[in-house]
């Protein structure tokens, strides 16, 4: 449904989006992720229609965002980080407005704004003021206003930043039943969101994308690396990272925060790869040196540890 294809973005010498390829079939709900500046929101812009490449190509079914912005237009529905509402009007009002300026007739705005009402929670705030709503409700209205064209693809920037905890289940709620039937593009930095919603994942990190796939995908330990954690106390703790490191699947040693052993305790992390299970040699090696094993735990592969992996610096 959607191909970008190299697309690069510069702004004078600085390179926002960087020669990134991508495909986003029909019905996905896509988590475009990155760090601040990593060129998510540019990448969204772009793709709307708002702003236009530097070079390659995206192309919306038929459409080319070059040469076809009003067609393209008209399939998606654009949620940018903070909602483009008029504060003064009541939001039954505003999303009266909308729904004209969108083409709908007169019969179908009030059938429409009925159903966004509906799907958005809206129904107990329709005669209130915008600027009298919290956050989270005025991202509802956003939403609604999104969604008020029908379009066959919904663009989320950053849908639930500055809400609090229950308001963004709220509004995730929203964008899991919306994406039944539309496919959604939603960028974020708050990983737990993108892991409750999304089908697949993009990660993108100084312009580039450095991780593509579905998120139980990513996450899998399946051929990757994993990290042993262990918790050790007794004395000569610090020859403990050879002796572990030496075990056959153990491919590093580290020493966790705090766990330099000080206090008599030694933390160590080890990383293993994810082809051997490699806990009963490490046991025998804790044994054999009568060190008394506090805490020896398998870490689970969670999307801010590949998300720490793939943009930390160097």
């Amino acid at each position: 449904m959607i191909t970008i294809d190299r697309l690069t973005k510069h702004y004078g010498d600085f390179c926002a989006v960087d020669n990134i390829s991508l495909e986003i079939s029909k019905g996905e709900i896509l988590g475009l992720l990155g760090p601040n500046g990593a060129g998510k929101s540019t990448t969204l812009r772009i793709l709307t229609c708002y702003m236009q490449p530097t070079a390659g190509t995206v192309r919306i079914k038929d459409f080319d965002v070059r040469t076809d912005a009003i067609n393209i237009k008209r399939l998606i529905g654009y949620l940018p980080e903070s909602a483009p509402i008029y504060p003064d009007m009541l939001v039954y009002e505003y999303l009266q407005y909308v729904a004209a300026m969108r083409g709908l007739s007169a019969e179908r705005q009030e059938e429409r704004i009925r159903e966004m009402a509906e799907l958005c929670g809206l129904r107990d705030v329709m005669h209130k003021a915008v600027n009298e709503l919290s956050k989270g409700y005025k991202q509802r209205v956003g939403l609604a206003h999104a969604m008020m064209g029908d379009p066959e693809i919904l663009v989320l920037d950053e849908p639930t930043s500055g809400l609090d905890p229950n308001q963004i289940v709220e509004i995730r709620d929203i964008i899991r039943a919306i994406g039944k039937e539309k496919t959604v593009i939603l960028s974020t930095h708050i990983l737990s969101e993108a892991e409750a919603t999304c089908d697949r994942v993009v990660i993108i990190h100084k312009g580039k994308i450095v991780a593509d796939d579905r998120t139980e995908a990513l996450k899998s330990d399946a051929g990757s690396s994993y990290t042993l954690h262990i918790e050790l106390a007794g004395e000569d703790l610090g020859s403990a990272e050879a002796p572990l490191a030496a075990v056959e699947g153990v491919d590093g040693v580290s020493v966790a925060a705090g766990g330099n052993g000080t206090s008599g305790h030694h933390i160590l992390d080890l990383r293993c790869r994810g082809s051997q299970d490699v806990r009963a040699a490490v046991y025998q090696v804790i044994k054999a040196h009568d060190w008394t094993l506090l805490e020896f735990s398998r870490q689970t592969r969670t999307l801010e540890t590949i998300f720490r992996e793939l943009t930390r610096e160097g």
